[in-house]
């Protein structure tokens, strides 16, 4: 050990007595500084602009740690930018000693081979560390610049720039080994530090070869440890390739000294590169990975809420998931292609893989179209589908053996009402869902999507929703712009309640009795008189403890006040005006209420907010065109609370008898019957004790707010929906607030920040690195 310290503090000597080591010094301070001292005054004079505006001024909303030190700032640049310092560190490390004839003598002394290979590694490492001290001035800047800085991503940040820096050296000092020439050096591993980048990309067709060179591959090994998630996976690769090449180096200064068959040779540099690829490969499987989120609130694991219900799958018990591409279908570019297969693998499943290993992923490619979709026999004519698609396959650079013919895939599996797109379909003890792909910029589903499928598979039972039919009421299988499918049962609409766990369905009550253990019966807007039999089955349904979700319109009140009766509430005759600027008089938008707050954990950061003492944050829900839910009897038993009410700043009226939208603006007119209050309710929730359990029911003035011409009412229908089934579907994901998002200096303090990091400490090290080398050469 005292000889590999000696031959590091050599180097060491060697590297600070020469310009290269001082030149990359201060060229790696200059590209920190420029990098930092950029975000930092874009950010300060955002705040600066911020706070004149608004002297309350709370912060951007997202963690300054991330934006300025890590993407888009210092550390993305360093390692983005490493391989343009490594090369020139280590280019003359083994051959310097060659062409001056000193590994001669070294070879002649007691001095064994792994003394030279490890006392020059380390004398690397310590210039490495260095550096890394150069990146922790920036650090402790930022310590006194941002509030509340998060220290776990800095850590494990500081943790990803070493090992890939310690990676780097360690291949550079193996190439510096092969050449006498220093450039020829340099210039090779700058094509090992591209090969290590560019090899993930190869053989990826074949899922044995793409778990090999994923494993091989540095491309982006150090992005989940810069986002603050440190995993055995990454760490050991970058340990790996380290023993490797240092074991390389090792081989080749030995090599020199011994006279060997080039088979033996070759022998032990392979014997190393498998044992290294077998090692990596165990320990990158998911049953062996390890993991620790350093960041502060945890941004990289799962919500909370989504571990508790992959808890609730059997242990052991496997979860097979099966990802379905149709060559000639949609998302084959964003997600379906051989090359995407890793990202999917790793960016979306490992999240989940992490907390049941048992997850099992099957990959079906197949070819074929809808039954009556001609559009790709335009294209292509006088072309069967199987030459369209051999076509497709060569564009695609893919086998076209490898995808199943539609009659293979339809004897499979019916994929037609998914559209024959990219989807999965989820199986766990016999039961199965399908996981949708979505065309939007985030294509594969979110965390409240997967949550919501588990949920399904653990359920012998899905939640359903049962509308009401036969009155011309509104519909969950119609695409009309006043219809219900996009919000209930639209595949393509990652928000709609089919892809949040729910099921929907609908009735006719004059022929059917309303289900048993359904999650609410919906009455949306008949426009009809509702029969005697059907105001008997839901009276008695209602009376019986069922949930029930009640949507009127303006003009039809007279169809539902008959079962409004029971509940002691009834839609006023009349429709609510507010008269603005901006919006046709019709067009109303009542304020969600504090207890509208406690509807779902939708709201959950707006009630912590309220909690804090802040005030009531205003929420409008479009509702066009909309009548008063008033309470005409309070002795129901029925607990009444306003969900939604108009904004009393607003001076809106009930205007009785026609309302016209298109001309002047109506005028109020007591004697026409026309009533003005300070406000109005537009949706009541009534919940009630009953054979032991709460029930609820909803009722609102207005129908559209939860159609595809209102989407808007999206968001809101779906904590509404959440609240009739008890809160137990979505799967909330509710990220926690970031505290560090403020800064303490202002846009003029920045500027000196990057004065004295650009300008001034660089010339400082200059002057200090040429100072030395003068006195070195006079001597």
């Amino acid at each position: 050990m005292k000889l590999i310290y000696k031959i590091a503090l050599n180097e060491i000597r060697n590297l600070f007595f020469s310009p290269v080591a001082w030149f990359l010094g201060v060229a790696f301070l200059l590209q920190c500084g420029y990098f930092y001292t950029n975000q930092l005054a874009m950010m300060a004079g955002y705040q600066d602009v911020a706070v004149g505006s608004n002297p309350h001024f709370e912060g951007f909303g997202a963690s300054l740690t991330n934006i300025i030190l890590l993407k888009g700032g210092l550390f993305s640049s360093v390692v983005g930018n490493l391989y343009l310092f490594v090369p020139l560190l280590t280019m003359s490390l083994i051959n310097r000693e060659i062409n001056s004839g000193t590994i001669k003598l070294l070879y002649s002394s007691p001095i064994k081979p792994y003394h030279i290979v490890l006392g020059k590694y380390l004398a690397i490492v310590l210039y490495n560390l260095m550096l890394l001290g150069i990146v922790a001035i920036f650090l402790i800047s930022s310590m006194f610049s941002i509030v509340h800085m998060d220290a776990g991503l800095i850590f494990s940040s500081l943790l990803a720039l070493f090992l890939l820096i310690c990676c780097y050296t360690a291949l550079g000092l193996f190439m510096s080994s092969l050449s006498t020439y220093p450039i020829v050096s340099a210039i090779s591993t700058f094509l090992i530090i591209f090969l290590l980048t560019a090899i993930g990309t190869i053989g990826q067709q074949y899922d044995f070869v793409r778990d090999l060179t994923y494993f091989l591959s540095a491309n982006g090994r150090t992005d989940k440890m810069i986002a603050g998630l440190i995993t055995s996976g990454d760490v050991i690769y970058y340990l790996l390739i380290i023993g490797m090449f240092l074991s390389f180096t090792l081989f080749r200064v030995k090599g020199a000294m011994e006279s060997k068959p080039w088979l033996t040779k070759a022998l032990q540099y392979v014997s190393v590169f498998v044992g290294v690829l077998a090692i990596g490969y165990i320990t990158s499987r998911p049953a062996f990975m390890g993991y620790w989120d350093v960041t502060r609130n945890e941004v990289n694991t799962i919500h909370p809420n989504s571990q508790k219900v992959i808890k609730d799958f059997e242990k052991g018990e496997p979860l097979e998931v099966t990802l379905y591409v149709n060559l000639l279908g949609g998302g084959i570019d964003q997600g379906g292609l051989p090359e995407n297969r890793k990202n999917y693998e790793i960016s979306f499943w490992e999240r989940y893989v992490r907390f049941k290993p048992e997850i099992k992923l099957k990959y079906v490619n197949y070819y074929d179209v809808a039954d009556k979709d001609n559009m790709l026999f335009k294209m292509y004519p006088k072309k069967s589908l199987k030459e369209i698609a051999e076509i497709t396959a060569k564009l695609k650079r893919v086998d076209p053996s490898n995808y199943e013919s539609p009659e293979q895939i339809r004897k499979e599996i019916d994929l037609r009402p998914e559209g024959m797109r990219v989807v999965m379909q989820l199986k766990y003890k016999g039961r199965s869902t399908f996981l949708r792909t979505y065309d939007d910029p985030d294509f594969w589903p979110n965390e409240m999507n997967v949550s919501a499928a588990f949920k399904r598979l653990q359920q012998p039972t899905r939640p359903k929703f049962i509308f009401t039919s036969g009155n011309l009421e509104r519909s969950v299988y119609k695409t009309g712009e006043r219809e219900y499918h996009y919000q209930l049962n639209d595949i393509s609409n990652r928000f709609s309640m089919t892809n949040l766990g729910f099921d929907s369905d609908s009735i006719n009550l004059d022929q059917q009795e309303i289900p048993k253990g359904i999650a609410a019966l919906v009455i949306a807007d008949p426009k009809t008189d509702l029969s005697l039999v059907k105001q008997e089955k839901i009276k008695r349904y209602i009376a019986e403890g069922g949930n029930t979700l009640i949507l009127g319109e303006p003009g039809k009140q007279g169809m539902l006040n008959p079962v409004l009766t029971g509940l002691g509430l009834q839609l006023n005759p009349g429709t609510l005006v507010e008269l603005t600027a901006n919006e046709t008089p019709e067009m109303v938008k009542p304020q969600l209420t504090k207890e509208g707050l406690s509807l779902s954990d939708q709201f959950i950061m707006q009630r912590a907010d309220l909690a804090r003492g802040k005030k009531m944050p205003e929420m409008e829900i479009l509702m066009p065109g909309v009548s008063e839910v008033a309470v005409v009897n309070a002795g129901t038993g029925f607990k009444t609370q306003s969900i939604l009410k108009t904004n009393p700043s607003r001076n809106a009226f009930n205007k009785i008898g026609k309302l016209v939208v298109d001309s002047v603006p109506p005028v109020y007119n007591p004697s026409a019957g026309d009533t003005k209050q300070k406000s109005y309710s537009t949706l009541l929730s009534l919940s009630r004790e009953i054979k032991q359990k709460e029930q609820r029911v909803a009722v609102s003035g207005d129908a559209d707010f939860m159609s595809k011409l209102r989407r808007g009412g999206g968001l809101f229908s779906i904590a509404l929906f959440s609240w009739l089934d008890h809160n137990r579907l979505p799967i909330y994901i509710v990220p926690k607030t970031p505290i560090d998002v403020l800064l303490t200096i202002s846009l003029r303090t920045a500027e000196i920040i990057k004065i004295v990091f650009v300008w001034i400490f660089p010339a400082v090290i200059a002057c200090l690195g040429a100072i030395l080398l003068l006195r070195r050469k006079r001597k």
